[in-house]
């Protein structure tokens, strides 16, 4: 980077003591991972492009939606139809050319997960998939990576610091929500959106650049009818003993029973090809000996959590779950 250039267009973040040249520099040399170019990457991706952050992976299976142009504000309607990473790269060369914004129109998945982190300094989870969620938090709290996970529903929301030299989310959330609507089933406001994706920008650029207190280990909780923020930390958040990990269907060997809980009308291919499909209520009478581990197959991953919850009531094996649709 021209450095004359850069005192030019960055002047005005680099007049900031914890920025500066250095600072600047850190940035641009940045490997930034965001996991939806969705509502909450709306806001994020032109902050991180604006203030030169190098290198950005934009990972996102879908396209764009007229329904969701209120909050996805990204996007245009001349953009419908289109590949959201791909636009959203295209735009955010369009704000900063000197910035490499990639897109992949893909979906995390267990399998793919690994890979993609660890070309990353930092992760950001702008999903709206719990599944993907905790993909993202075991993955980056096995490879020490700094994950920022952000959450929008309705009229609230959070976001926080997890992983690298922090708790994981599972130490803060070790079990399923009690909430397990998205934007899409339940709503949302485009304004709440965008203030989280805001916060999770700038918790972004804190850990880029170094800032102490750091935001891994903080939680901002947004509650935008009442115009709210309230925040907490949670460094000594232990990890969970145990909890049910999302895998891949590939990596499902033969010693596993599989069960999948969607029937034939909701998902006519099964997530993986040695499944026996059951309703979630009927489990109970089919459980293996508790030597064989089960897998547990739905779309999201959520139904497969709440029937493992019920099941470890009484049988004391391992269970993992598929979500077909991750992200």
């Amino acid at each position: 980077m021209d450095r004359g250039h850069a005192m030019n267009r960055y002047a005005r973040q680099m007049k900031l003591p914890e920025v500066g040249a250095d600072g600047q520099a850190l940035l641009s040399d940045a490997r930034v991972l965001v996991i939806g170019a969705g509502g909450l990457a709306a806001p994020l991706l032109p902050l991180l492009a604006g203030a030169g952050v190098g290198h950005l992976t934009i990972l996102d299976p879908d396209a764009v939606e007229l329904s969701n142009l209120h909050r996805q504000t990204l996007f245009s309607e001349a953009d419908c139809g289109q590949p959201k990473a791909l636009r959203a790269a295209m735009r955010c060369q369009e704000i900063n050319s000197e910035v490499s914004a990639v897109g992949v129109v893909q979906a995390l998945t267990p399998a793919n997960a690994a890979q993609l982190v660890q070309q990353a300094d930092i992760v950001l989870d702008c999903a709206d998939s719990y599944a993907a969620s905790y993909v993202l938090s075991d993955t980056c709290r096995d490879l020490k990576t700094p994950l920022i996970s952000a959450s929008a529903l309705g009229l609230g929301g959070y976001v926080g610091g997890f992983c690298g030299n922090g708790p994981s989310l599972r130490a803060v959330f070790p079990e399923m929500p009690d909430n397990t609507q998205n934007c899409a089933s339940s709503g949302v406001l485009g304004p709440v959106v965008a203030m989280i994706g805001a916060l999770q920008a700038q918790m972004a650029l804190s850990v880029l650049l170094g800032f102490d207190p750091s935001p891994i280990g903080q939680m901002v909780q947004v509650e935008a009818k009442s115009f709210r923020l309230s925040t907490f930390r949670f460094d000594s958040a232990p990890e969970p003993e145990s909890g049910f990990a999302f895998v891949a269907p590939a990596s499902l060997g033969a010693q596993y029973k599989i069960f999948e809980l969607r029937d034939a009308i909701e998902a006519a291919i099964p997530a993986h090809p040695d499944a026996v499909r059951i309703a979630p209520d009927q489990l109970h009478a089919a459980l293996p000996d508790p030597d064989t581990p089960l897998a547990l197959c739905c779309a999201t991953g959520l139904r497969a959590w709440r029937a493992a919850e019920q099941i470890t009531e009484i049988w004391p094996g391992e269970i993992v779950l598929v979500a077909a649709s991750t992200s």
